[in-house]
């Protein structure tokens, strides 16, 4: 691999665990980017730990969808060509909340969807005019089946699922191939305080899933890959069954 790893939600656990993996393997240029403000050292840190020849850091704010072209432009220009893009931030929200609160569901909404859609759409040309790349993007099981304890996310996550998924077959034959990754509930800082769900994962372990099944080329990996005919399972439960399931 000789180009940058570019992970676009630099402080989440989730997308420095595959920052971290990907130095291991072949990659040496990485570019942070995190929401302004915000102090990245400990990440940056991190990655020159592991290995990295070169960890820069850019300011990116996922809700300004205008902004997305020209950054990603920038960070071509000045650390390009992109080997790989991981869409690594989202917002869990607050369900009750967004139930009385038409502005925080539509926030949850735009965050984890219309600006998932709006910097994929850009990434994706950039790495096709480049003729190679690779996307990764974290959908979530909440997105297979959508449940009443968390259906704001969970709709969000629908739709990037279904996005992602028909963009991957539209790349099909690019050179630039997306990863869709479907963890179910994730141990770590955005489900602190929450009671971990049955086949529950860390950050570590959807990581390592995730860098193997880009070594391997997939298309789809479920995390941790029992959920994949868990779920196959859910999908046939009777409504009045499903309505009463905890998160």
């Amino acid at each position: 691999m000789s180009g940058t790893v570019l992970v676009l939600g630099g402080r989440s656990e989730i997308g420095l665990a595959v920052a971290k993996r990907l130095v291991s393997g072949d990659a040496r240029r990485f570019v942070l980017a995190a929401r302004p403000g915000g102090d990245l050292t400990a990440e940056v840190a991190a990655l020159r730990e592991a290995g990295a020849e070169t960890v820069e850091t850019a300011e990116f704010d996922a809700d300004d969808l205008a902004a997305h072209g020209p950054f990603l432009e920038k960070v071509a220009a000045g650390h390009g060509p992109l080997e790989t893009v991981v869409l690594a931030f989202g917002v869990l929200g607050d369900q009750a909340l967004a139930e009385r609160d038409s502005a925080h569901a539509a926030a949850i909404v735009h965050t984890d969807y219309v600006a998932q859609v709006g910097v994929l759409t850009h990434a994706a040309n950039l790495l096709r005019a480049q003729g190679h790349g690779r996307l990764v993007v974290f959908s979530s099981v909440a997105g297979v089946r959508v449940r009443r304890a968390n259906y704001v996310y969970g709709s969000a996550k629908a739709g990037l699922d279904g996005f992602a998924s028909g963009l991957a077959d539209a790349l099909h034959g690019s050179g630039v191939h997306l990863l869709l990754v479907r963890p179910g509930f994730v141990i770590g800082r955005m489900t602190e305080g929450m009671t971990p769900a049955p086949f529950s994962s860390t950050p570590d372990q959807v990581a390592e899933a995730t860098v193997a099944a880009l070594a391997r080329g997939r298309g789809v990996v479920w995390v941790p890959g029992l959920l994949r005919p868990v779920f196959f399972v859910m999908r046939l439960l009777p409504r009045a069954i499903w309505r009463k399931l905890p998160r």
